[in-house]
């Protein structure tokens, strides 16, 4: 600036103090900071345009020299990157503009004129600069699309295990409150000449089942099976269910396990304990946490050994399925990994809990415990092995109160 263009030490240092401050304002402010750049182009353009008629040609580049087209570059760059498009071109377009007006109207002595060559720089500035804004906004979209989703498969698989628990217990609870109607109806024609007041006490019972049994039909609604053709849950064909069987119970674990055995575990099962009556939904969400386990076995541990073991406390049942490690590369798993998030909601509906973790031995264990009648929030596994020592064991399983699922790796039930 002072040379080239013979402006003098003072105006050649402010010009290119201008240029430096808008380059590092760039960072920051990036318009502002491309007004102070083009300003200062165009100031020290005009400036030095009287004193280029005595100079001998090829003259000066102008009005673009290389350090003020270089300056220029990058804070088209800067705000290409943080501005929006429309910001871009149009920062791009004045100074174009801006150009060709100094050099071409404006015009001057000799010179070597460099309007075309730094519009053309400034061109690849601006679209590199937007490219490169599109791509990371395109990632932080995805990034957040790919979050949106996992949250939503989430809820909606939330969503779906809790409105088939409520299906499940619809169909118990509707069962008996249907047969305290029908007994409370026969009841006066099973004693010879039965008083009034047992008359109305009885049609009293009668009419509050039907009024609760209305109730939770309003409330929960009868929900059809996702999948009726599959009782057991394992995609095998031809199982051939009823859409409207009746709800499974402990009393068909055999016919699960063998099932499984048929898909190509090794399955042995081992029941513990005083075996004392449990609440219908305790026994439905305790065949479906052995069932998804057992899905989890076969889907991701092929060829392994599974023990399913089944221990009666009094104060409630504990479930224990542990497989071995696969023997086989596990194939490749459609779904969302949420079988575990499914068990572990059963589990805390009725007051129990769940917990899962990995094996020492690279198996997998799911261990829960359903108070027995299914409204018992404070206890936990009881402690021991089904021994009542207390301890753990060999596999690695905590048999404590468990503070929660551990995810599965690679789980996508």
């Amino acid at each position: 600036m002072s040379n080239g263009y013979r402006l003098g030490v003072e105006l050649g240092v402010l010009a290119g103090f201008a240029q430096g401050v808008a380059l590092v304002l760039a960072l920051w402010r990036p318009v502002p900071a491309w007004w102070l750049s083009l300003a200062g182009t165009v100031v020290a353009a005009v400036m030095a345009r009287a004193h280029l008629v005595g100079t001998a040609p090829p003259g000066p580049n102008w009005p673009w020299s290389v350090p003020a087209i270089t300056a220029h570059v990058l804070v088209l760059f800067f705000l290409s990157l943080r501005m929006s498009t429309y910001v871009a071109i149009g920062a791009l377009a004045l100074t174009g503009l801006t150009t060709f007006f100094v050099e071409g109207v404006v015009g001057g002595g000799p010179y070597t004129a460099t309007g075309v060559t730094s519009v053309t720089v400034f061109v690849v500035a601006v679209l590199l600069g937007t490219a490169l804004r599109g791509s990371r906004e395109a990632r932080t979209q995805l990034v957040e699309q790919e979050s949106l989703t996992a949250e939503e498969r989430s809820r909606r698989t939330l969503l779906e295990e809790r409105s088939r628990i409520a299906r499940e217990l619809h169909d118990v609870v509707a069962h008996h409150m249907s047969v305290i109607s029908i007994q409370a109806q026969v009841a006066p024609h099973l004693v010879e000449n039965p008083s009034d007041e047992l008359r109305e006490n009885l049609d009293g019972i009668r009419q509050n089942a039907l009024e609760a049994l209305t109730e939770l039909r309003r409330v929960l609604g009868v929900l059809r099976s996702e999948n009726p053709g599959d009782p057991y849950g394992l995609g095998a064909p031809g199982t051939g269910a009823a859409p409207h069987a009746p709800q499974p119970t402990l009393d068909r674990l055999e016919a699960l396990v063998e099932n499984t055995r048929a898909a190509g575990l090794t399955v042995t099962t081992e029941i513990d304990g005083e075996v004392l009556p449990l609440a219908p939904g305790v026994e439905l969400s305790a065949y479906r946490i052995v069932q998804e386990a057992l899905s989890n076995a076969l889907r991701h541990a092929p060829g392994s050994m599974v023990r399913v073991e089944l221990t009666h406390f009094p104060r409630g049942l504990q479930i224990r399925v542990v497989n071995s490690a696969p023997r086989r590369p596990a194939p490749p798993s459609p779904g969302a990994g949420h079988g575990l998030l499914g068990m572990r909601e059963r589990a805390v509906m009725l007051g129990g809990t769940l917990m899962a973790m990995e094996t020492s031995c690279g198996g997998f264990t799911v261990a829960a415990f359903l108070p027995r009648a299914g409204t018992d929030a404070s206890e936990g596994l009881p402690h021991g092995n089904g021994n009542g020592n207390g301890s753990g064991n060999a596999n690695g399983t905590r048999t404590g109160r468990p503070p929660g699922p551990k995810n599965r790796t690679g789980d996508t039930s």
